[in-house]
């Protein structure tokens, strides 16, 4: 059946190829249960277009109640009702309660931004892709095809989740708060904090149910756009490539003169060795890779970035020989934590630990972590 909708005095009404005209009245969600069931099954319900009209957000659903650690050593967790990831690799937190809800009104707030500020600390993006891989095997669906439909077809997995891995360490998240109907509290709260917050978006979708004659409608309306945090929010960096004086630039503005020394002593390390240098793609944070490349393999050693992060890339060392044998790995992070201010644990050598670049400014730290490297470009040598 076609149909056409109008709005009127808060109803709906369907005009269907009959020329009957069905009236569609507002209700409530009968329990909250049912429109976070809607928003896993249909994450256009987000309204990604009225968020970005010329380029609408698209939707990666992660994971339902995941799990949010609320100290590095507070044996507490929380859930966030939903973990979606768009097109640009930002971490989309969504918080949903009816409006019946008393809550809605003000402690969602704190308890959203709680849920923020833990995450870009405490969720590695291990941890990411397996709930993500989870939830698609508890739907029963292909990982691979639900990112091809994300990304398209060319798409660089690897890269993708390099990207989120980014955004959560420069706080480039979305927190979006859902409901039947937005409360005026809690819409002048959103507008406030999407003004005030950068790069972190804050909105909330308003997202009402009509039915009538057996029928149902979803409309959903994105509120918390004020013209002043749009503005705000395109005068950001939207570069998509990296290079070196942009890289340097960046860094000196977001960090200082030691993070700047620091990354312009190993460019040089890795110039002299004649590696080949991959500038990032970031949105929002630089970075640049030095490349080993030998017997037609790329071997990226680590990555900079310019929120002061030194990125160890021991989660690619193990698909390539000779590190991709566990035993030669585990060489590798024992001479790592030999290193004063590193300290590694043992599943590091699955994953892409990180350390920061400061701690170039001792001498001997940084005369340490570059033998490392250059031992590490010899036994590739070998192979």
């Amino acid at each position: 059946m076609k149909a056409r909708k109008t709005t009127m005095s808060g109803d709906i009404f369907l005009l269907q190829d009959n020329g009957e005209l069905v009236e569609l009245n507002e209700a409530p969600y009968e329990t909250e249960a049912l429109l976070q069931r809607f928003l896993a099954q249909y994450p256009d319900l987000l309204a990604g277009k009225q968020m970005n009209p010329e380029a609408p957000r698209k939707w990666l659903l992660i994971s339902r109640e995941m799990a949010v650690p609320l100290g590095e050593n507070d044996p507490a967790w929380a859930s966030v009702d939903h973990l979606f990831l768009d097109q640009d690799a930002v971490p989309t937190l969504v918080e949903v309660k009816r409006s019946s809800d008393t809550r809605i009104r003000r402690e969602v707030i704190g308890q959203m931004i709680d849920y923020a500020a833990n995450a870009v600390v405490y969720w590695p993006i291990e941890k990411i892709i397996a709930r993500f891989e989870a939830t698609c095997q508890e739907r029963n669906i292909d990982p691979a095809e639900q990112l091809i439909q994300l990304l398209g077809p060319d798409h660089d997995a690897e890269k993708f989740w390099q990207s989120v891995k980014t955004n959560l360490q420069a706080g480039r998240v979305r927190m979006v708060f859902v409901a039947d109907e937005i409360p005026v509290p809690l819409r002048r709260a959103v507008e406030f904090l999407n003004e005030q917050m950068d790069p972190a978006e804050v909105l909330a979708v308003e997202i009402k149910q009509y039915v009538g004659r057996g029928l149902k409608t979803l409309v959903p309306r994105v509120i918390g756009q004020t013209s002043e945090a749009q503005q705000r929010k395109t005068v950001q960096r939207t570069r998509n490539k990296w290079d070196e004086p942009s890289f340097f630039e960046d860094l000196e503005q977001r960090q200082g003169p030691v993070e700047v020394a620091a990354a312009r002593k190993v460019l040089a390390w890795a110039k002299e060795r004649e590696l080949r240098i991959g500038w990032g793609e970031g949105k929002q944070t630089g970075s640049f890779v030095p490349v080993l490349d030998h017997n037609g393999q790329g071997h990226q050693l680590f990555a900079i970035f310019t929120n002061g992060g030194f990125e160890v890339y021991f989660q690619w060392y193990q698909s390539k020989p000779p590190f991709d044998a566990e035993e030669k790995r585990r060489e590798l992070l024992t001479k790592f934590n030999a290193v004063e201010g590193i300290n590694f644990p043992p599943d590091a050598i699955t994953r892409r630990p990180s350390f920061p670049l400061k701690l170039f400014e001792n001498e001997q730290q940084s005369e340490q972590i570059l033998a490392v490297f250059d031992w590490f470009i010899a036994e590739v040598r070998r192979v």
